[in-house]
């Protein structure tokens, strides 16, 4: 053999050191594998350490319940993303109002393409400083198409929030919008008249059985308590019809739990002098005020029985 002549091994050699590499892969997958729940139970030290420096603390529930649907929604060219409806649209990243105390109920559905993720912050640019528990999905588990969930978020003090989407990248897109939070107890200031008519039909059903009470169409029904949406100092006119067996009113409230706490004269009947069966009525006023009402029929029990719906006032 020359000085220079490569040293050659056996096939029998190779076999064997390639049989020993396959080995050590094989173990060492099934042990990664094995503790997979471990690598995913942290986030990335960076993650964990911006988190634990932005800390944020919520405020004790104390008032009533802001209930928000949200959706996530993008442009046909997927440049702009935003809630509800698209950027520039009527609804679009609608603001919310609420009180110190109350607790903001958030119900998103992503019905985009892309990934989306929702949380609460009170900084006015990027991700930092969210809220614990305003979260539905996160930067690096968001929601996909058709996916929903539910957060809450009780504002601690006065100021001005941001709901936004943490996906980088998104907010900065257009998937923001505020939560306008006055000290407890405080009113919102009354809006002008904008000139914005809107009308409401919602006809009083039973279900088969008396036992639920809706607005709208039958209790279980689509269309049944439909959500009402409109603009500080819009005009609203809501005309009812008895379409049951049973006594009812209608009225505008501030408390659904609270008959006394009826707002803008908008009572159709009363609990004294309900519609009958087949009786008509309907009310008119200016939602001058921002907030979350609820309408309900005023007939003791009939609330809880199903007959009450949301009207935002944005």
């Amino acid at each position: 053999m020359s000085e220079y002549e490569p040293i050659r091994t056996s096939p029998a050699r190779t076999a064997k050191m390639m049989a020993i590499m396959l080995g050590i892969c094989i173990v060492g997958g099934a042990i990664f594998f094995a503790l997979w729940d471990y690598w995913i139970s942290e986030e990335p030290p960076i993650v964990a350490i911006m988190n634990e420096a932005v800390q944020q603390e919520v405020g004790a529930f104390t008032g009533s319940i802001v209930p928000v649907e949200l959706t996530f929604v993008e442009s046909d060219d997927f440049r702009d993303f935003s809630f509800n409806e698209v950027l520039g649209e009527p609804g679009a990243n609608p603001d919310i109002h609420a009180s110190v105390g109350d607790k903001v109920v958030f119900d998103i559905t992503n019905v985009g393409i892309s990934f989306h993720a929702l949380a609460v912050t009170a900084e006015p640019t990027g991700y930092a400083g969210i809220f614990p528990g305003s979260e539905v999905g996160t930067a690096t588990a968001p929601l996909t198409n058709g996916q929903s969930g539910t957060s809450e978020f009780i504002p601690p003090e006065p100021g001005t929030y941001y709901y936004i989407c943490t996906v980088p990248g998104h907010r900065e897109q257009g998937m923001e919008g505020q939560i306008i939070v006055t000290e407890a107890g405080a009113e919102a200031a009354p809006a002008e008249a904008t000139g914005v008519s809107h009308e409401f039909t919602l006809d009083f059903y039973e279900s088969d059985d008396f036992i639920t009470f809706a607005f709208g169409a039958v209790p279980g029904e689509e269309g049944a308590n439909p959500d009402i949406r409109v603009n500080a100092g819009d005009e609203v006119t809501v005309k009812v019809t008895n379409q049951g067996i049973s006594f009812h009113s209608f009225a505008v409230v501030r408390d659904p739990a609270n008959m006394a706490s009826v707002v803008w004269d908008s009572e159709i009947g009363s609990a004294t002098a309900p519609l009958t069966r087949g009786q008509s009525g309907e009310t008119t006023f200016v939602a001058d005020t921002p907030g979350t009402y609820f309408y309900v029929c005023t007939v003791p029990g009939h609330a809880l029985q199903g007959m009450q719906g949301t009207l935002i006032v944005e």
